[in-house]
Formats: C-alpha cells, sequence, structure tokens
C-alpha cells in the first residue's frame, strides 16, 4: 500500500527479477543479476512484466532502474516489450545529484555495487533520461522528473500521490 494512495500498490520490478532468477536458481543474491548474460537478464525482464500487468489494483506503482549497467553495456530496464507489457500511465523519474548518490550508495552495506564515480554518476543521469524519454515517446505516457534530496522522501512521496491523483480526476 502507499502512504496517501487508496488502493495503490508499489511493486519493485528488480524483486520479482531476483524471486524468477532464484527459482530458476541462476543466481543466489540479486546483485548477481546484472552480471548474467543480457538474454537471461531480458527473460526474467518478461516474467517481471507479466506478473505487473496481471496485478489488479486502483494504481500500480513500479520501482525500477531505466537502465542496467553490464558487462555487454548500458542495457534499457524498460524495453520496448516490457514497456508496452505494462501499459504505464505515468513516467516518474526520481533522481539526486551524483554526489547524493554516491554519498547513499557508499552507506548501503546490504548491496555490493560496482563501483562509479561522481562523473560517471553524472553520465547515468543522462542516460536516465535519455531512457526515459524514449519510454515516455513509446507509451505515450507523460514523464516527470523528481528530485529526491536526502531526507525528504516524504515531501517527494506526497508530490507524486498529488499528481497522480489529479490524473485521475
Amino acid at each position: 500500500m502507499v502512504s496517501g494512495l487508496t488502493g495503490a500498490k508499489l511493486v519493485t520490478f528488480g524483486t520479482l527479477m531476483f524471486e524468477a532468477a532464484k527459482s530458476l536458481k541462476w543466481v543466489k543474491d540479486r546483485d548477481e543479476m546484472r552480471k548474467m548474460p543480457v538474454g537471461r537478464q531480458k527473460k526474467l525482464q518478461k516474467i517481471a512484466a507479466t506478473r505487473i500487468a496481471g496485478m489488479k489494483g486502483k494504481a500500480i506503482l513500479v520501482d525500477t532502474h531505466l537502465f542496467i549497467r553490464t558487462q555487454e553495456g548500458f542495457w534499457p530496464g524498460l524495453p520496448f516489450e516490457v514497456v508496452r507489457a505494462m501499459k504505464p500511465t505515468h513516467l516518474v523519474l526520481v533522481i539526486a545529484t551524483p554526489e547524493e548518490i554516491a554519498k547513499r550508495r557508499s552507506a548501503d552495506p546490504t548491496r555490493a555495487r560496482d563501483e562509479v564515480t561522481v562523473e560517471g554518476l553524472r553520465e547515468e543521469l543522462d542516460i536516465a533520461r535519455s531512457f526515459l524519454t524514449a519510454a515516455s515517446t513509446l507509451t505515450g505516457a507523460p514523464m516527470l522528473i523528481v528530485r529526491n534530496e536526502q531526507g525528504k522522501a516524504e515531501e517527494v512521496s506526497k508530490s507524486l500521490v498529488r499528481m497522480l491523483e489529479q490524473a485521475k480526476e
């Protein structure tokens, strides 16, 4: 349930992919997924997208990455067949400064992340904006970029809820 948006569910795309990967015995931990061949990752994306498309609820909010840095290069987190299956009504990119992202990642002991410089994170933010634009173009869904400053997650959440409430009017 999403605070302030009656009947809404929050679904993490990567969690659905990870559950499928574990059941197929392809990985033991979540961070192994991005190191798998892209072909396997595509299969997991399709499984997750199909599950999301079948979910019932007033609003399904999908938390996902617009791209994944793989050994084969930057790979879309929402390729055409995935974004088409999910049929989004809105696309939102939540961003922070590269410096904030670096600080948050270094403070997260639960993940085994690849090292990325602040300049690399700046490049990733540019790539994310490009993928957001492409997904919006493919689906016709409006896009929004929201800044998530440290300690202001509740404010960001409330502004998104207001936007979604207005959209359904």
